[in-house]
């Protein structure tokens, strides 16, 4: 079973940046695509930006320019710049990963708030 601890979350004024991370641990398999998707109140989940074992990006059009997303392979970490931050950025933020054999797992979520 694969574990996934983000960190990183938190309160922010627009204009500000912030940093997550998202660590799995407890992988029989490699892992392979990675990524971070969000849901805002109300709305539905979106893909916010994914990346592959490759480093292949995918950037919703919304946060391109303003987000990076990077990995280390050898901490099996996923991590999200998110800088120029906008009220609309305002959601709970959820890692994901993909392993060799197909399987995809989900992070507990963090909240990202940008507000004034």
């Amino acid at each position: 079973q694969v574990q996934l601890v983000e960190s990183g979350g938190g309160l922010v004024q627009p204009g500000g940046s912030l940093r997550l991370s998202c660590a799995a641990s407890g992988s029989r398999f490699s892992i392979t695509n990675m990524g971070w998707y969000r849901q805002a109140p109300g709305k539905q989940r979106e893909l916010v930006a994914g990346i592959t074992s490759d480093g292949r990006l995918n950037y919703a059009d919304s946060v391109k320019g303003r987000f990076t997303i990077s990995r280390d392979n050898a901490k099996n970490t996923v991590y999200l710049q998110m800088n120029s931050l906008l009220p609309e950025d305002t959601a709970v933020y959820n890692c994901n990963v993909q392993t060799i054999v197909g399987r995809w797992y989900w992070g507990q979520g963090t909240q990202v708030t940008v507000s004034s």
